[in-house]
């Protein structure tokens, strides 16, 4: 039995969130989506679709699914739709007569600048859309407000799922502590880790290509890179993994890092030290300042500061993103006001966001320090959605 609970929490909330930003109308307009999917569709859809579908949800709570012949029984099955209209040959009838009926003022689309989540319209579907309602008084305007609040505030069974999914990574990374050890290559690592994804019958959370990331040692790359075998551990490197699981559609995003200690050393090194007790505060700053109202790049600041001027150079990315059922989920990004991520860093911060805490220094001679933390806002700030990594995890050789 398929499961629309999901889906049925955020159909409802749609209409709340519309009638809150007094948007009349809101239209999801889609076809063959295993080629070309809208982020927004599986928030509200049982599955793709083949045939032009359009879904209509209307400040005034309604409700409506345009589908080919083949595919009504999927909306039907949902129970939220106060409609579901079946066509053959055209949507062009059926969608003209229902919006003729609703008269919105105007009608937000699923494009957008800024926010990839909110771009899913492509441009021949919006160019149908326009030959279809020509003459038609509606103003079409961006749904990127409507979805990134959608997306952002995470229902109560979302969180459930998120939690489920950092739950399983957590018992994942305790595990890999036991089998670390000098002479393993970053292939082999990451080999490991894929191995309890399959035990627990669950896929990576992104491409398996380079989920896990893992960086080994001084020498080793840091990014979204597949791991390889040319970097093999030896005593002194630090081990950075970046990894994420899907459960139940929804995914975790979490780095930690090892320290492998060298026989007879009983202190870890300043300079490692240093740079973990570094990426820590910085994460910790970000979280204070992490909550209801405040603007995304204003907590991107309070942890960018910290590592520049604890003297490590700034990262080149955002300090933190959403996930959900994916793991860039869009809406109001934690990030700099860079060019390159548009409008998504001076969005407001609301609760029910679910975000990663994440940044890295290097440590010459020994490789990079990288920590991601998953929390959830709440009205009053921040929390920790697993364990936190609060000391290096140290590897004796």
């Amino acid at each position: 039995m398929v499961d629309f609970t999901i889906q049925l929490e955020k159909i409802q909330q749609a209409v709340g969130i519309l009638k809150e930003k007094n948007v009349d109308c809101w239209l999801t307009f889609v076809r063959e989506t295993a080629h070309n999917s809208d982020p927004a569709l599986p928030l509200i859809s049982p599955s793709n679709v083949t045939w032009h579908t359009a879904l209509i949800i209307t400040s005034k709570g309604d409700k409506i699914a345009i589908a080919g012949r083949y595919e009504v029984g999927n909306f039907e099955r949902m129970g939220v739709w106060d409609e579901v209209i079946s066509y053959d040959q055209s949507i062009q009838p059926a969608l003209v007569e229902v919006l003729d009926r609703l008269n919105p003022k105007q009608i937000a689309l699923n494009y957008s600048e800024s926010d990839t989540a909110a771009d899913g319209l492509s441009h021949g579907m919006f160019l149908t859309l326009q030959r279809y309602l020509a003459g038609k008084p509606y103003e079409f305007i961006s749904a990127e407000g409507i979805l990134s609040s959608l997306r952002g505030r995470k229902t109560a069974g979302e969180v459930a799922r998120i939690r489920a999914a950092i739950d399983l990574t957590d018992q994942v990374i305790g595990r890999i502590g036991e089998v670390l050890e000098p002479g393993m290559g970053g292939l082999q690592m990451a080999n490991f880790v894929l191995g309890e994804y399959e035990k627990a019958g669950v896929p990576p959370a992104w491409d398996i290509k380079y989920c896990p990331t893992v960086t080994v040692g001084p020498d080793s790359p840091v990014g979204h890179l597949s791991p390889t075998d040319q970097y093999i551990a030896k005593p002194g490197d630090l081990i950075h993994m970046d990894q994420g699981v899907i459960l139940n559609e929804y995914i975790s995003d979490i780095q930690r890092v090892w320290y492998l200690q060298p026989k007879g050393e009983t202190t870890i090194p300043e300079a490692v030290q240093k740079g973990f007790d570094t990426v820590r505060a910085a994460i910790m700053a970000a979280a204070a300042v992490l909550k209801p109202g405040v603007q995304g790049w204003v907590v991107d600041d309070a942890a960018r500061q910290t590592v520049i001027n604890a003297g490590y150079p700034e990262y080149k990315h955002a300090t933190g993103h959403q996930i959900g059922r994916t793991v860039h989920d869009g809406a109001v990004l934690l990030g700099p006001r860079w060019e390159r991520y548009g409008n998504t860093p001076y969005g407001i911060v609301e609760a029910g966001n679910c975000y990663t805490l994440e940044l890295g220094v290097p440590v010459p001679g020994h490789g990079f320090i990288g920590l991601e933390e998953d929390v959830l806002v709440t009205e009053n700030g921040v929390e920790w959605l697993g364990n936190v990594q609060t000391e290096l995890y140290v590897i004796p050789a």
